[in-house]
């Protein structure tokens, strides 16, 4: 369940709002939550994580902007 998971807040989430928060799963996933809507979360394996990290910080994405 989503409460049995050791929350952990970006570093990069500062001190306001809109905070991402991250928790390992015993599934082996990653969750991934935001502040305004702790009910929603997104499971993903780390590998494909990695991946959209190192996408997003080449760029790959800043057209949907």
């Amino acid at each position: 369940m989503v409460s049995e998971l050791e929350w952990q807040k970006s570093s990069y989430s500062g001190q306001g709002a809109n905070c991402l928060y991250f928790a390992a799963a015993s599934d082996g996933t990653v969750r991934i939550r935001e502040s305004a809507q702790p009910g929603v979360v997104l499971a993903a394996a780390p590998e494909a994580l990695r991946e959209l990290i190192r996408e997003i910080k080449a760029g790959e994405y800043d057209d949907l902007t």
